[in-house]
């Protein structure tokens, strides 16, 4: 896979580019801020870009601005986006137009090279990734109104890990159950929520969005 990486900080922008390296992916552009970020992207058409939320100058949402820049006018380039802080509210501003092909990870877990690759190879193929703490945060909590009340406990736990973009033979192996199973829990939660005609690709996502938007407060961070 051809990559970009943004970082502003030295040593982590080359440990990911190090890691990814060594992993086989090949790393055509490298950048210090979102401008550099966007010609880099712009020259050379990368296959994904791995950018940091927080970029200079003012270290707030730079990064998250040029990310959702890059989806507006290379579409076909995926976007992972790294934060070192739980901001749901971040993750719901990057997928909540077009939930495919990107990413959102805690940046602490970048530097296990068998996550980060799995998580750009899965946005690649057009599916959306969610960090498992942001989902955990997004499904563990209620608030009123909290449209997961209406689902059953196996049902917010298929839901959970749904979220995180795992498939359903891997849903299926992590709660021990069969695929048919999971296929069930699935169009239970689906229907429950009232997303039975979304696309099946995005259903996964939507649910999470959902959620978000039921509670403001969580977005806030309350």
């Amino acid at each position: 896979m051809r990559l970009v990486v943004a970082d502003d900080l030295l040593l982590t922008r080359e440990g990911i580019v190090r890691l990814l390296m060594g992993a086989g992916h090949e790393v055509v552009g490298a950048a210090a801020d979102a401008d550099e970020l966007l010609r880099e992207t712009s020259r050379t058409q990368p296959d994904a870009v791995i950018v940091d939320i927080r970029m200079p100058p003012t270290h707030k949402d730079e990064g998250l601005v040029a990310a959702q820049r890059i989806r507006t006018e290379q579409p076909d380039t995926a976007v992972l986006v790294l934060s070192q802080y739980l901001e749901p509210s971040y993750a719901l501003r990057l997928i909540e137009d077009r939930p495919s092909g990107v990413g959102y990870l805690l940046k602490e877990r970048v530097f296990d090279v068998a996550v980060l690759t799995d998580a750009l190879q899965r946005i690649r193929n057009g599916e959306a990734v969610v960090d498992p703490m942001i989902v955990a945060r997004l499904v563990g909590r209620r608030r009123r109104p909290d449209p997961l009340q209406r689902l059953s406990d196996r049902e917010r736990e298929v839901l959970g890990l749904f979220a995180e973009g795992l498939s359903n033979k891997a849903v299926a192996a992590r709660l021990c159950i069969t695929e048919r199973t999971v296929e069930a829990h699935g169009t239970q939660i689906f229907q429950k929520l009232g997303l039975v005609d979304d696309p099946a690709s995005h259903r996964r996502v939507r649910v999470v969005l959902k959620y978000l938007r039921s509670n403001p407060g969580l977005l806030r961070g309350d």
